[in-house]
């Protein structure tokens, strides 16, 4: 091991120097170099950059993976350089988990048929959202991280060192001028009547010395000014990098932002096939409802009630004096049968209900059209 003193002693000293200026700064005693006020503002700007994009990274982590186990394992894994074990999302497993009780209640019954369509549509929904959770991952939380660790620790190693040549410089400044107050006082006129003969040789000797030593402090004065001066321009072009770090980033978050459009579309897609497959289905609904509207009390015996079955007899449904309602339609809807309506999103409509019927739907009229419409895809405005 090479140890070398000379090089310790002087780096304990360049230390000893700084921590000496850094101080009498902060107690009022020494002057301080000021940035300009473009600088000061580059700075100020890339702080302001590095705290609200690790705010904003650390909360899309928590979005996509809100297990904080399972993102301190990730981690883990990414500092080691290993790839992280694939792991199932909560939708897929709950698809298993529905299509594994179909198999234990029997797939031909109402309850175990209605399991596994909708345990294959969780999977479908999980399967999505894996694919965002990786899209996202790569597209948008990468680059924040690639910047938090690798272009901000840059910047913020440049800006430490130009910190420590400025307090250098500082530092030359303040002892260059003691010099020439010592310089003066050595070269002022002696008094010949109080002061003894060999004094006047000491005098011209201290006089020389501090010359000397005001000519090295202005010699190292502008070695620090130039070594500071080319670090200042170095910091501030990577400070003002931080404009093409913004148009990275927003690059970034329209990408961020069409995963995720992508992902709810694909999500609003296999729910409205699963709704359309259940609404096929002659489920445990349907058949409590035909059992509640078959079973007439003794005051309505002889009276046929327009929902009688299954299969709504549209043609002999009127809509109700009263309690007619406008609707505007949220979504596109394909009509499964006859008895039902197809609707266009942004369409308005009058819709009503009628004795007996499904809560979660409603009989819907457009023009002469008129037919059954699900609730969910409507917003009720009077």
């Amino acid at each position: 091991m090479d140890f070398n003193v000379k090089k310790l002693a002087s780096g304990a000293g360049l230390f000893f120097t700084r921590a000496v200026q850094f101080t009498e700064e902060k107690l009022g005693q020494a002057e301080k170099t000021e940035l300009d006020a473009h600088f000061e503002n580059l700075m100020s700007r890339a702080d302001c950059t590095k705290h609200w994009t690790e705010k904003i990274f650390r909360q899309t982590e928590v979005l996509l993976q809100p297990n904080p186990s399972a993102r301190i394992e990730e981690f883990f894994y990414e500092k080691l350089d290993m790839k992280a074990p694939s792991r199932v999302t909560n939708g897929e497993l709950l698809g298993q988990y529905m299509e594994d009780a179909a198999k234990e209640f029997g797939s031909e019954t109402p309850y175990g048929n209605t399991l596994i369509k909708v345990g294959e549509c969780e999977r479908r929904l999980g399967a999505a959202e894996r694919e965002f959770l990786q899209t996202s991952a790569i597209s948008f939380l990468t680059p924040l991280r690639n910047f938090l660790e690798g272009d901000w620790r840059t910047i913020s190693k440049e800006r430490r060192l130009l910190e420590n040549l400025r307090l250098d410089l500082d530092a030359c400044k303040t002892r260059l001028k003691k010099a020439k107050l010592a310089e003066a006082k050595a070269a002022m006129a002696p008094d010949f009547q109080e002061t003894r003969p060999r004094n006047y040789v000491l005098s011209a000797s201290a006089s020389a010395l501090w010359t000397e030593e005001v000519e090295k402090a202005e010699h190292e004065l502008r070695v620090a000014q130039t070594e500071f001066d080319r670090q200042a321009e170095v910091t501030r072009l990577l400070l003002e990098g931080i404009s093409s770090t913004h148009v990275n980033h927003l690059r970034c978050l329209n990408e961020f932002v069409e995963a995720q459009a992508a992902y709810y579309k694909q999500c609003h897609f296999h729910m409205q096939e699963l709704q359309k497959e259940l609404g096929r289905l002659p489920n445990a609904f349907a058949l409590n409802s035909t059992h509640a509207m078959a079973t007439p009390g003794p005051a309505s015996e002889g009276i046929t009630s327009p929902v009688e079955t299954d299969t709504l007899k549209i043609e002999e449904v009127q809509a109700p004096a009263t309690g007619t309602r406008k609707a505007k339609v949220l979504y596109d809807y394909d009509a499964a049968d006859s008895s039902e309506l197809s609707l266009l999103a942004d369409e308005l409509i009058t819709v009503y209900t009628v004795p007996g019927m499904d809560s979660d739907w409603l009989i819907g009229e457009r023009g002469n059209q008129k037919g059954k419409v699900p609730v969910t895809y409507l917003e009720l405005l009077s």
